[in-house]
This record gives C-alpha cells, sequence and structure tokens, in this order.
C-alpha cells in the first residue's frame, strides 16, 4: 500500500479525491441548513413575538413556505425572523472573510497538508455542534466555526490541486472537476437535507455529513503523510497584500467576487417571489436550483475543453460567461412558471463555470509567472472573492426587495455583472507572459523552484543554495542569452571545482530550452 501511495501519479490523484470530498462536505454544509434551520428554530420557540397578520393576497416572510400549514387565512409574522436568519447563514461567510488572509499565510509558511487538516477536523466539529446544537446561540457557533474550518480546507485544497497538477491542462481539469463538486454540493444539499429532516429528523443529516469529514481526514493523513516533508522545500510566498494590488489578480478575483452576486443574492429571496407570482408549493421552491447543476458541469467541460486548445482565450470564456450571468437576471422577474424560471437559472450557473473554469487556473498561471510559485495566499483570494458575495447576499437581499422590489433587484445585479465584463479584456495577454519576462523575482527569492519550473529543477540538482545566482547567469537555465538588463549580460565567474558532469548537465539544458523557446 505505502508503493501504491508513493506513486506520483496515484498520490495526485487521490490528492484529487480528497480535495473534492472536502469541498462538497463544505457546500453541502453551507447550503443543507436552509430548509431545516428556520423550521427547527421556529419548533424550538426561538422567537418570543408572534404576530398574526392577514394575508393581503401574498405572503411577505422571507420564510412564510414553512409556516402552519392550517393556518389558511392568517400568516403568522416572527419579529426580527428574517433578519437574524440571514446573520445566522451570512456568519459563515463573513467569518472566512477575515480568516482567510491567515490561512493562506499560514499555508504559505507550513505547506498545504496541515491547514487541510485542520480544516477538516473544524468541520468535523462544526457538523457536530450543528447536530445536536439546541439554541440559536448555538447554531450560530456551529455556522461561523464552519467559516473557520473552510477558510483553511477549501483554500489549501485549491492550493494543493495547483500545486501538485503544474501543467496547465492538467490544472484546469482538476480544478474543473472541483468546481463540479462545489457545485454539486450546493445544488443536492437542500433536498437531500429537507427530505432527511422531514423523515428522519434534524440529526441525521449532520451525522452524515460529519462521518464524510472524519473519514476524508484519515484519507488525507494516510496519502499525504509520506510526503509532509515538502513542505520545507517550498519557496517564500508572496504576501497577500502583494498579490491584491496586483493588477491582473485584482481584475480576476474581482469577476469571481461579480459571478456569484446573483447566486447570493437570488438564493434567499427566491422562493418568496415564487410562492408570490406563481404559487409555487414547497417542494417546488426547494428543488428549482437543482436543475442547474447539469449546465455547471456541462460549462466546466467546456470551458477545460476550450483550454486545453485555446488556453490563450480563457479571458474570453469568463467574458461570455459573465455576460449570460447578467443576461439570464434580467429573464428571471419575467418568468411566470417553474419551467420557464428553470432556464435563466440554469443560465446562471452555467455563466459561473464558465468564470470560475476559467479564472481559477489563471490566477495559478498568474503565480507562477509573476510571484513566487506558492499558492495558499492567491487561492485564499479567491476565496475571500467568493465569501464577500455570500456574506452580504443573504442579509442585503431581503431588504433591498421589500425597498425596491425583485424586478429592480435582477435588474441592479444584471447591470453590474454586464458592466464588470470589458475589465476581462485586460487579462487577455495573461498567457503571453512567461517565467522569463520575471526572472528578477525568481533570483530574489534564492529558493529552489516549483510549479512551472519544476521541469527545470528536475534537469539538474544545485549543490549549493548560494551558487543559485551564478547557475542562472551562466549556464541559462531558462534559455535566455540577454534580458535586456545590464548587470545579467556577459560572463560570470563559476568556482572551477565545478565537476564537469555539472557542467554538461547545464550545458545540456541551455541547448534544450533554447529549442523549445524557438518551437512554442
Amino acid at each position: 500500500a505505502k508503493t501504491r501511495i508513493t506513486n506520483p501519479v496515484t498520490q495526485k490523484r487521490f490528492i484529487l479525491i480528497i480535495v473534492c470530498i472536502a469541498l462538497l462536505l463544505d457546500n453541502m454544509l453551507y447550503m443543507v441548513i436552509v430548509p431545516i434551520i428556520p423550521d427547527f428554530l421556529r419548533s424550538i420557540g426561538a422567537w418570543d413575538t408572534v404576530t398574526p397578520t392577514p394575508i393581503p393576497g401574498t405572503n411577505t416572510s422571507l420564510y412564510s413556505n414553512i409556516t402552519n400549514s392550517s393556518q389558511d387565512d392568517v400568516d403568522v409574522e416572527y419579529k426580527n425572523e428574517n433578519v437574524a436568519i440571514g446573520i445566522l447563514f451570512a456568519s459563515k461567510a463573513i467569518i472566512q472573510l477575515f480568516v482567510n488572509p491567515f490561512s493562506g499565510t499560514l499555508i504559505d509558511k507550513i505547506g498545504y497538508d496541515i491547514p487541510m487538516m485542520i480544516g477538516l477536523v473544524v468541520m468535523f466539529i462544526a457538523t457536530t455542534v450543528f447536530a445536536f446544537g439546541k439554541s440559536y446561540g448555538v447554531l450560530f457557533f456551529a455556522r461561523s466555526l464552519q467559516g473557520v474550518g473552510s477558510a483553511f480546507a477549501d483554500t489549501a485544497g485549491l492550493a494543493m490541486i495547483a500545486d501538485r497538477f503544474t501543467s496547465e491542462h492538467e490544472r484546469s481539469r482538476a480544478l474543473g472537476i472541483a468546481l463540479a463538486f462545489i457545485s454539486f454540493g450546493c445544488l443536492v444539499a437542500p433536498p437531500f437535507g429537507g427530505v432527511l429532516y422531514e423523515f428522519a429528523g434534524k440529526v441525521v443529516p449532520f451525522v452524515i455529513l460529519a462521518f464524510i469529514s472524519l473519514s476524508d481526514g484519515f484519507m488525507l493523513l494516510f496519502v499525504v503523510k509520506p510526503y509532509s516533508e515538502r513542505r520545507w522545500q517550498m519557496p517564500r510566498g508572496t504576501p497577500i497584500y502583494k498579490l491584491i494590488i496586483d493588477p491582473y489578480i485584482a481584475v480576476a478575483a474581482g469577476a469571481l467576487s461579480m459571478s456569484n452576486v446573483a447566486l447570493a443574492f437570488l438564493e434567499p429571496t427566491m422562493a418568496l417571489w415564487m410562492e408570490d407570482t406563481m404559487h409555487a408549493v414547497s417542494w417546488q421552491t426547494g428543488i428549482i436550483w437543482l436543475p442547474a447543476f447539469f449546465p455547471h458541469v456541462i460549462g466546466v467541460i467546456i470551458t477545460v475543453k476550450l483550454a486545453a486548445r485555446a488556453p490563450h482565450y480563457q479571458w474570453l470564456m469568463a467574458a461570455i460567461g459573465m455576460a449570460i450571468i447578467g443576461l439570464s437576471t434580467f429573464i428571471v422577474p419575467f418568468c411566470k412558471t417553474f419551467g420557464v424560471l428553470i432556464v435563466p437559472l440554469c443560465g446562471i450557473c452555467f455563466g459561473i463555470a464558465l468564470v470560475d473554469t476559467a479564472l481559477l487556473p489563471i490566477l495559478g498561471y498568474l503565480v507562477d509567472v509573476r510571484h513566487n510559485p506558492v499558492y495558499g495566499s492567491i487561492y485564499a483570494i479567491a476565496d475571500i472573492s467568493y465569501s464577500l458575495a455570500y456574506a452580504i447576499g443573504p442579509i442585503l437581499a431581503g431588504q433591498i426587495v421589500q425597498g425596491v422590489g425583485f424586478l429592480n433587484l435582477n435588474i441592479i445585479i444584471g447591470v453590474f455583472t454586464l458592466a464588470y465584463v470589458p475589465l476581462l479584456i485586460f487579462l487577455r495577454r495573461v498567457y503571453d507572459m512567461t517565467p522569463q519576462s520575471h526572472e528578477d523575482t525568481i533570483l530574489l527569492t534564492e529558493e529552489p523552484a516549483t510549479g512551472l519550473y519544476q521541469s527545470v529543477k528536475d534537469e539538474y540538482k544545485r549543490s549549493q543554495k548560494d551558487g543559485i545566482n551564478s547557475s542562472y547567469k551562466q549556464y541559462d537555465a531558462f534559455g535566455m542569452d540577454k534580458l535586456g538588463n545590464g548587470r545579467l549580460d556577459g560572463p560570470t565567474n563559476v568556482e572551477k571545482s565545478d565537476s564537469s558532469d555539472n557542467m554538461n548537465g547545464f550545458a545540456g539544458s541551455r541547448t534544450d530550452n533554447k529549442a523549445k523557446s524557438k518551437n512554442p
């Protein structure tokens, strides 16, 4: 078994499975509480004030689909319920926003496996608290604790994929698979939780998720233990604040956040609007997002296939996805039947798939060519982008609908989403960048290279760290005769103690790389 796990190809597959399960777990836990917690809090009397008001033809409570069905003429309004539940739902993303900068920096310093394990353990504890918690305060604590676990597990998982899958095609494919699991977790969790809560009680769905978390943790311990020494070989990562001010990273991160605004704002308001406009019943409001899983997966597959053939056009795929999201958002409020509404919602999820699948690999590539190839902080930024949308959505969406209406909410989201599309043009030349054009960054790290530089590192072994600079300049490891920098032009002094074998090895590397640079 040990030989099998230490095989690089098999080990990468196990890593991908572990990360996908962790992302599935996190997103199922994120959405499984939607059909459970509001009804559970009412059943335990969490809200003191109950005000019966006559129904003026339409319901006014955000969670009115969970009221007592025997009250045909009266809608029971629980004072401050919507605000309290909105804050409960958003607390996970809010905590995640604050923890992500710390988790990303920690991952850059100590590697990916330990933070991943921390995240799984914390999510196991949070899930257990959800299962047995019986008050609003305890459930709020569990939701916030989940945010801490997500900040570690999600960031470490995406960074681990970027680190282990070094070629752009492999990386895009692996990240696409991970995104499919994220989508599946979000969309299958509400019916999963609702059915089990109805027939087996509140504890069962959370116990199942806790068991999945525990199993994933044991898998991680079994797979990465022989590789724990890798963290001492990692170069020093670029600080997260420097990554955020990189204009290319800022544009990509902003797009990730903007593309999820529609989903973050529509999810908490869709059920009420469906009841008002099409008199939808509970099962319809519960499964309305489920069909959108299939176009999301199709979008992931299309983007991965096109990225393999034309990686330089990934920015265009993201722009098309953003435009589809904006246009679909305009259509939503004009849908009058359940079947018609599925179409724009599928369009939104299809567009999100295009944006996410195109931009997550771009973030990894930008770190490879413009910074140090350590991925904790960059995927912490990606996680922050997602969390920003889901932190404000559940809190503000209901208030905006009450203030300006559901139609105007969709118009606002659509306008801002379409307005962001032109900014993605700035990413059109990302894949024209090469590590050669950023060698100054490489030289200053004084650390062995990873990521895209792995193939160069495998060609030769540097005997002393002090000899890195001279090796780059004398033997031209990246196939560059001149960089346009005077201090690197001309010969350099190399100690006579260098062996002839090393000289031949470096010279061969130079010849091979020059040939590759002429024939990209």
